[in-house]
């Protein structure tokens, strides 16, 4: 097949790219922003009458951590709901019937039971520092059902827990936790210092997957046989979660990455910062009874990712005084 993959540059979508070009498969198609806007609809129209792909992965997202998901909420919402609507939409009206759309776990309710199943989206209120994002990933799984039930369309849908590796976004405030602690205790050994604070009390537990083992799992899915997809999913829950099944606390993962960075000094909590949602674990059930489990420990992607962003770093600082 020819797939075109949207957000090609970014961490998911560059991830899915090097599976394909592992498996070597298929026909991997890419646009860059400058080349074709995907919040601009005339735009991605003529990209994909002219490139006539056979499926797409849509892995192009505006993402951000705590604090980007606070200052940017219309963005956030605007450009993730146009992206979805915008190439579910055109993909379909350029006769493309194969589709993967990947969301997130901040879908699901702000107090959804633990571990979460995918029957729990839309049974209570979200985490309000994110809701904007999971409101514009919410809808794109919608989209992909409604087309599917109405066009009869294979479009499907996972839903990553939070991931991490290479080419995340590692600014220390609006990143995502892990990427955001590795820029941190880097930061602090590379200039001495003797403490690192971190945001909110450091209890909450979170689930962490490379983003490796999802674009392993993103194929796994899109692979699948049509017939096996509908049997273990429902026309109106068709998402499929994709986790380790393991979480881990804050405060044990800002202790992970210090001994992994070399980080001998204090560790502080700053409790006037909010948390967030206390746990979010996801349950794996469906997408392990189909065959699929992750293969990367979290110490041993840490370790991977923190040697990559150190070699990134290098690279930087060579760029700005060559």
């Amino acid at each position: 097949m020819r797939i075109y993959v949207a957000g090609h540059t970014g961490m998911v979508g560059s991830a899915i790219v090097r599976q394909l070009q592992k498996e070597a498969k298929h026909e991997v198609i890419t646009a860059p922003r400058a080349q074709v806007d995907l919040t601009d609809q005339s735009a991605l129209r003529q990209f994909l009458e002219r490139e006539r792909p056979d499926a797409v992965i849509l892995a192009a997202a505006r993402v951000g951590g705590i604090m980007a998901n606070s200052t940017y909420p219309a963005q956030f919402i605007y450009e993730n709901m146009m992206m979805a609507a915008n190439v579910i939409h055109q993909s379909h009206a350029a006769g493309i019937d194969k589709l993967l759309f990947l969301g997130s776990s901040c879908i699901y309710p702000r107090e959804a039971a633990q571990p979460i199943t995918e029957a729990a989206l839309l049974t209570g209120p979200l985490e309000p520092t994110n809701e904007p994002y999971a409101i514009a990933k919410i809808a794109g799984i919608k989209l992909c059902e409604s087309y599917n039930r109405q066009y009869g369309t294979d479009y499907r849908s996972i839903m990553p827990t939070n991931l991490y590796g290479p080419g995340d976004n590692f600014h220390p405030q609006n990143a995502h936790v892990l990427p955001a602690l590795i820029a941190r205790f880097q930061s602090a050994v590379q200039n001495n210092n003797d403490s690192v604070i971190i945001w909110g009390t450091g209890t909450p537990k979170r689930e962490f997957l490379h983003v490796d083992d999802m674009a392993e799992a993103a194929l796994f899915v899109m692979n699948l046989e049509q017939h096996a997809c509908a049997n273990a999913t429902l026309p109106i829950q068709s998402h499929i979660n994709v986790g380790t099944g393991q979480d881990i606390t804050i405060s044990a993962l800002a202790h992970m990455i210090g001994e992994i960075a070399g980080f001998r000094g204090n560790i502080h909590f700053d409790t006037t910062k909010p948390d967030g949602t206390k746990r979010k674990l996801l349950d794996t059930l469906r997408i392990s009874k189909l065959g699929w489990k992750p293969k990367i420990q979290l110490h041993e992607g840490i370790q991977a990712t923190f040697a990559w962003y150190l070699q990134q770093v290098k690279l930087d600082r060579g760029l700005r005084f060559a």
